[in-house]
């Protein structure tokens, strides 16, 4: 599998419902996830899940969130290609007036290559 490193100014970002369905995605997250904004709105955002993720990771991702608290972490996702990406990843607990909802909005960078290095090792841990 190919792996795609950002650029340090790639600056991903989506929103998603309560479920975890992508209701935004900027350019930089569609063209590094290999996506148009077109596959990606009302699709569910583990669209983007790289199987080496532990599931421990999203559980604690999701406890965070759900309690209204901003999450960080790295992250390893999978693109449309079959390749990867690595982000390091800050969601953020809203209420969406509008759609009168709890959404999440995820803004992403790129991670250092030691920050991957100490990811991938804590991730071996995990289930």
């Amino acid at each position: 599998m190919k792996e795609y490193v950002l650029k340090s100014n790639d600056f991903l970002v989506s929103q998603t419902d309560s479920k975890g369905i992508i209701l935004f995605a900027n350019d930089d997250f569609c063209k590094v996830a290999g996506y148009t904004l077109e596959e990606l709105v009302g699709k569910p955002h583990n669209v983007v899940r790289h199987p080496d993720m532990p599931k421990a990771a999203f559980k604690d991702l999701w406890a965070t969130i759900k309690s209204d608290k901003v999450w960080t972490g790295y992250v390893k996702n999978r693109s449309k290609d079959g390749g990867f990406y690595w982000v390091y990843a800050t969601i953020f607990p809203m209420y969406d007036e509008v759609r009168r909802e709890k959404v999440y909005l995820s803004c992403r960078r790129k991670p250092s290559a030691k920050e991957i290095e100490t990811a991938q090792e804590l991730y071996k841990t995990l289930r």
